[in-house]
């Protein structure tokens, strides 16, 4: 471990990657072999004798060497496109500027060349994953420790720095299973090693924007759901939105962010005000243009030809597990078609592999804090199931990246602690449209007559990072603020997991029950007797908030519960989660929850995701925190995201606070901090 008991520094004395012969020899005989099946398929691509692979493969290993790094070093504008696609083609250059200088290869065509290249590298993944190589990182380190230099960073210090690795979904009961099954080695080992795990709680809106608002910001206040209408302004906010993930976080953002002086941000919807971001949504101006952040990806030529061969593999993958799927008829089953394959691949692969690579630039930069979101499990979970088997090779696959963040520790600059946490879990069953044939806003177009009932739901904080990577490439134009107005409809219905939302908008404020019983008479009825509604929550005039359910009611002021309880399959904290949100500024008028079984474990969503979270019941509302024994426990259990909050920001504290023998570091850079005026503006609404 980096350092002593509960935070007490210990002397560091970072390790060099070192080249180690046996792993060299070994690389370059999978290169050669590689480039002989190469020359064996491709007609276009021969070899003179025997020996020409190895001698061509050495050549190509020097000339990679060379190249890539001085491609990644130039200031491009969009910055992942531009130099994915410049190395891409330089991987194709070098295998002809190679047969050039060797004679020992004949390449027809630069057409032959690229194909050579990513054969070359589909084969060496295969032999590499069976000769055990396949994890050896000194290049990239070696390389990524340069650049870090270079930035002005990598200066020694025995100040330990942290680094928070968020699973985007996962809850703790199938992280459990996954550790007993085998399918999250690296964090089973971590476990064993005297890591524990702690179960917190999340708020009613069990998604990344308000458990992120909580967590890197301290506060979710305000943040009803993934999606929730303005009806002031008759304006529709999503967390996915780079305006309104802005916003979000110019209204919350006060200074005491998690990753404030000196901080990164990687694949966050919102940045913790850090200095440092790479595919971070909030900050997408800022990203725009040059990003040196990709460099240490693309300053190794063969992630990137590594990189399409994984992309169009996940392709495969996921046709063939939805294929099974289907034969196999399981149930519940998601929807798999149209761009989702490529949604999947792109998360799985391309966005994943770039925040590792973000984080290791970090750590080899010696920033002192850094946090880094992965979504790859909770995308395949959302359509897959939360513990199939394609699901549970995702989770793998991003343990063993884990794995390679742990390796890289020993070569920082600065000791880490690693902690693994979740931003919320899912929940599993049949959406509430395939259970009955029509959606949460059919049901409300039936129960209000002529009304004009305008629903709004599907994309998740998945598309908003898929998006955000399209924005750096230039593939996509940012988003038209006209397509956030809901002015002109007489009610808005949301769908965010299993959590659904009702904005009446014919006033610019919220109604209260008996308003809502005056003008729509049959609408709260025809709800709570729905069988797949779990409970309502409304605001009376007469008595406060209520939670309303088929049977009976609670009246969250003072708890008291007339008939059956709506809130009794929920956690405890329930009611107090309602009261809550009943309080925000801009709580529907109707607030949704599906039914949950709590003996089959299952729900509803109001979109078409057969895993969910958003709201209440089961495990999507149970996230883990996997912290290293340095680290003190909570002293109390921790409900809601500002409670993580406050934790890890107490063991950056712990790790970082000033001493007698180590003085408070100041870190160089750009700092991000709100302005005297964004902060008056805290409390305003969105533009």
């Amino acid at each position: 471990m980096s350092t002593g008991a509960y935070g007490q520094p210990v002397e560091w004395t970072p390790t060099a990657p070192r080249i180690r012969p046996l792993q060299t020899l070994l690389a370059w005989i999978v290169a050669a072999a590689s480039l002989w099946v190469a020359a064996g398929v491709l007609p276009g691509v021969s070899l003179t004798g025997t020996s020409a692979a190895f001698a061509v493969s050495a050549v190509v290993a020097i000339l990679n060497a060379l190249l890539p790094p001085m491609l990644a070093a130039l200031r491009l504008p969009f910055a992942l496109l531009t130099g994915f696609v410049l190395v891409l083609l330089a991987d194709a250059s070098l295998l002809q500027l190679a047969a050039k200088i060797t004679d020992e290869v004949v390449v027809d065509s630069f057409g032959d060349a690229l194909l050579a290249a990513l054969l070359m590298a589909a084969v060496s993944l295969v032999l590499q994953t069976i000769l055990g190589t396949d994890d050896d990182d000194t290049y990239t380190l070696r390389v990524t420790r340069r650049i870090a230099r270079r930035q002005g960073g990598g200066e020694r210090s025995t100040v330990s720095g942290i680094v928070f690795l968020e699973i985007d979904g996962l809850a703790l009961p199938i992280l459990r299973n996954a550790i007993r099954d085998g399918s999250a080695p690296t964090m089973a080992r971590w476990v064993a090693d005297g890591y524990r795990l702690i179960e917190w709680e999340t708020d009613l809106s069990s998604q990344t924007g308000a458990s992120q608002a909580g967590i890197l910001l301290g506060s979710n206040e305000d943040v009803p759901a993934f999606r929730w209408v303005e009806k002031e302004r008759a304006r529709l906010v999503v967390c996915s939105s780079p305006d309104d993930c802005a916003e979000i976080e110019r209204r919350r953002a006060t200074g005491d962010g998690l990753l404030v002086d000196g901080g990164a941000s990687r694949g966050n919807l919102l940045s913790g005000e850090a200095d440092e971001t790479i595919l971070t949504v909030s900050r997408t101006a800022e990203e725009k243009g040059a990003n040196p952040g990709y460099r240490a990806f693309l300053a190794n030529g063969f992630n990137v030809t590594r990189a399409v061969v994984l992309f169009a593999w996940e392709v495969v993958l996921e046709l063939v597990a939805a294929a099974q799927a289907r034969r196999r008829d399981v149930r519940p089953r998601g929807h798999r078609g149209g761009v989702y394959p490529l949604m999947r691949s792109t998360l799985c692969v391309l966005i994943r592999d770039l925040v590792v690579f973000g984080v290791l630039t970090d750590m080899m930069h010696g920033r002192p804090a850094v946090y880094a979101t992965f979504a790859s499990y909770d995308e395949v979970a959302h359509h897959s199931g939360l513990a199939r088997a394609d699901t549970m090779d995702a989770l793998r696959k991003l343990d063993k990246q884990f794995a390679r963040i742990e390796h890289a520790r020993r070569y920082a600059p600065r000791p880490y602690e690693i902690v693994v946490l979740s931003d919320h879990g899912q929940t599993q069953g049949a959406t509430f449209r395939q259970r009955n044939g029509y959606g949460l806003d059919e049901l409300v177009a039936r129960s209000m007559g002529q009304a004009h009932v305008e629903g709004f739901a599907g994309g998740d904080e998945q598309h908003a990072m898929v998006g955000q990577a399209a924005r750096e490439a230039g593939a996509r134009r940012r988003e038209k603020r006209r397509a956030n107005d809901v002015s002109g409809r007489d009610v808005v219905v949301l769908g965010s997991g299993n959590l659904g939302l009702i904005y009446l908008m014919g006033e610019p404020r919220r109604l209260t029950l008996e308003e809502i019983g005056e003008r729509h008479p049959q609408l709260i009825e025809a709800l709570r007797s729905h069988p797949h509604v779990g409970w309502l929550l409304v605001l009376s005039r007469a008595r406060g908030p209520l939670a309303l359910g088929p049977r009976g009611e609670r009246r969250l002021d003072d708890d008291s519960v007339t008939g059956e309880d709506p809130l009794a399959p929920f956690s405890p904290n329930a009611a107090g989660h309602l009261r809550r949100t009943a309080g925000f500024a801009h709580c529907a008028d109707i607030v949704v929850g599906s039914f949950y079984d709590p003996i089959v474990d299952e729900g509803c969503a109001f979109e078409e995701l057969i895993s969910f979270h958003g709201g209440l019941g089961g495990p999507q509302t149970q996230p883990f925190i996997l912290a290293p024994p340095t680290l003190p426990p909570p002293d109390e259990p921790l409900v809601g995201a500002a409670s993580v909050h406050r934790l890890l920001a107490s063991w950056r504290a712990l790790l970082q606070t000033p001493t007698p023998d180590h003085p408070k570091e100041v870190m160089t850079g750009p700092r991000h901090r709100p302005s005297v005026g964004d902060r008056d503006r805290v409390e305003g609404s969105m533009p």
